[in-house]
């Protein structure tokens, strides 16, 4: 796929996305297609394509997760994810960089976060996506609810910090 046929491909039904040449970053209500975001990565310029998929566990800290949901500032994670995706690009000599996080309920087993670079080299690439997962935990405007059978929790999208326990109606300080 071509870099002008990115731009005008327009987004899926509940998307809403920044695309710029060879970066795409998008936040979604749909389930997440890793082929369709390798797609937006390919170049005939790039000897790997690598992908991350983060997906729902059925497990926090031994407690039997449900299922999870996620809410997000989307104006904002918007352009923090496309800072990071940019930064990332210029950093690791990028052929295409696309991040998509979903939002709303994502069931067990199911994708949070798709992520694919490419670059003429692997090792570019392999450094690039785990740099990009991590930068996106640390500072993509998305929260998580872990729905638990006794309620759920709020944190923050990283792992382990946890926010605010909320049981019916009040909100108490998690332990």
């Amino acid at each position: 796929m071509t870099t002008q046929d990115q731009v005008n491909t327009p987004p899926a039904e509940g998307e809403t996305s920044i695309t710029l040449p060879n970066i795409y970053v998008a936040l979604t209500d749909a389930p997440l297609d890793i082929l369709s975001i390798m797609d937006k990565v390919r170049s005939p310029e790039a000897g790997a394509i690598v992908t991350f998929a983060g997906t729902t566990r059925n497990n926090f800290a031994s407690k039997p997760v449900h299922s999870l949901t996620y809410t997000s500032y989307r104006p904002l994670a918007l352009q923090t994810l496309s800072s990071i995706a940019s930064t990332l690009f210029t950093k690791h000599s990028l052929k295409g960089i696309a991040i998509v996080h979903r939002l709303g309920t994502v069931p067990i087993g199911e994708e949070s976060i798709l992520i694919a670079v490419s670059s003429a080299h692997r090792k570019a690439a392999w450094l690039a996506g785990e740099e990009a997962l991590e930068e996106c935990k640390e500072k993509v405007e998305v929260w998580k609810r872990e729905e638990f059978e006794d309620g759920g929790v709020w944190r923050a999208n990283r792992d382990g910090v946890q926010g605010v326990k909320v049981e019916g109606g009040r909100n108490i300080l998690a332990n």
